[in-house]
């Protein structure tokens, strides 16, 4: 079980990214099922509309729907969320690093992030696995 970040998802969904095979590798090792915090949607989606545009936003959807990805991180979660984020203020961690945490801390602590620099800084604290 595996926690993603937007910067994983996007990478995933472009083969001509530099870190498309490592994250794709650390899925595939992985195994389902692959945890997407639900504030990780709003963030994911403009990404991949910008960068790819609407027909691959369509089929990371039709993924979701079809249950490729579980959603995850909901009321249960924001209390640590906000906490996150509040402590976090100077990286600025913001809600959706901070619930990829609170998500990958209930669970099995291994977040999939091309974002070592925030999620380092909070890995001193909270015990998490950062990959790739």
């Amino acid at each position: 079980m595996i926690t993603l970040d937007t910067s994983a998802i996007v990478a995933l969904l472009s083969p001509r990214d530099p870190r498309h095979s490592d994250v794709l590798r650390e899925l595939k090792q992985a195994g389902p099922p692959w945890i997407v915090p639900a504030a990780v949607l709003g963030e994911v989606g403009y990404f991949i509309e910008r960068r790819f545009g609407a027909q691959v936003l369509g089929r990371f959807l039709a993924d979701l729907a079809a249950g490729a990805f579980t959603l995850d991180c909901g009321e249960q979660d924001l209390a640590q969320v906000r906490e996150l984020a509040v402590r976090y203020a100077d990286l600025p961690l913001g809600l959706v690093d901070a619930a990829v945490v609170a998500c990958a801390a209930r669970r099995e602590h291994r977040v999939l992030t091309l974002d070592q620099r925030d999620f380092s800084v909070v890995a001193r604290d909270v015990p998490l696995a950062i990959l790739p």
